[in-house]
């Protein structure tokens, strides 16, 4: 199997709002990063993954399967964390363990309280609706790696943790894929997690996808251009994905590959990159 997930022109029409033509894939053993702004369709394209959503249109594939005609024949292999985690209120870690050996059939019990005490989780009677929103994180992220799952699809799951524990976490995440054939699909509003984490990158903006590529690839491409207006506005306009404007000048991303040489940049941050593409072009041209 070549991709752990394929997206092919899956399109899905809410009021107001619309994923577009969304076409990407994850290939098999690989982090794949989703970004964008609040509201992009970042937690919706992982719902259409998860066939929690009917697409209206288009193709989704899952571990090699249709997502709508046979999930149910690998979703024993899909390690999720939503950004709302999902227990009852009055559950507790050993409770939880119980729970799931009955759910999943590779249950690795073991592993579970491992990562129970790795992520400093309360045994004994602490009931889940009693969890900050970082414990209820956490316990969703243990269960997630604990069933050997072969893909994680994770929205936000770092959020609300602190440095130290999400520094822990991006260690456990990337482990997981040494194993052959494991990849992870992960969302997040703290880019330099991204950064650090992901193979690849999928920008997502008002629900269409504006950018797919190599992280390596998307870092290397662009770069950011200190210049005049004047400068800048010898420049074709394609190269200029989104300016900053100042009191004697402008701070530009520009595409390298579009941009003649001579011209000095600056090394850019994925979280760069992001910010100055949801700015755009608007002003490019003074």
């Amino acid at each position: 199997m070549k991709n752990a997930i394929e997206l092919k022109s899956v399109s899905k029409r809410f009021p107001g709002f619309e994923i577009k033509n969304m076409t990407f894939s994850l290939p098999s053993g690989c982090i794949l990063g989703l970004i964008g702004k609040n509201g992009a369709g970042k937690s919706t394209t992982i719902h259409l993954i998860m066939n929690m959503l009917r697409k209206d249109q288009g193709c989704i594939k899952v571990l090699g399967k249709n997502n709508e005609e046979h999930f149910e024949q690998v979703k024993e292999d899909i390690g999720v964390v939503l950004d709302e985690p999902g227990f009852p209120e009055f559950i507790t870690i050993d409770k939880v363990n119980k729970i799931m050996r009955n759910i999943y059939r590779n249950w690795e019990e073991d592993r579970y309280y491992e990562l129970v005490k790795q992520l400093e989780l309360p045994r004994g009677k602490k009931q889940f609706k009693d969890y900050s929103k970082g414990m209820k994180m956490k316990l969703a992220i243990a269960v997630a790696l604990s069933h050997q799952a072969k893909l994680l699809i994770l929205d936000e799951p770092t959020s609300g943790l602190d440095p130290v524990v999400r520094d822990q976490l991006l260690d456990i995440f990337y482990e997981f894929t040494r194993k052959e054939g494991h990849s992870i699909l992960i969302s997040s509003h703290i880019v330099g997690d991204l950064e650090r984490l992901c193979d690849y990158i999928a920008y997502i903006d008002d629900g269409r996808l504006k950018i797919f590529e190599e992280k390596d690839q998307l870092l290397q491409q662009y770069g950011l251009l200190k210049c005049s207006i004047e400068e800048l506005q010898e420049l074709d306009e394609c190269a200029i994905k989104g300016i900053r404007k100042y009191t004697y000048g402008v701070e530009a991303l520009v595409d390298k590959r579009r941009i003649p040489q001579g011209y000095q940049t600056d090394i850019v941050t994925l979280e760069e990159i992001l910010v100055f593409l949801a700015k755009g072009q608007k002003g490019v041209r003074i």
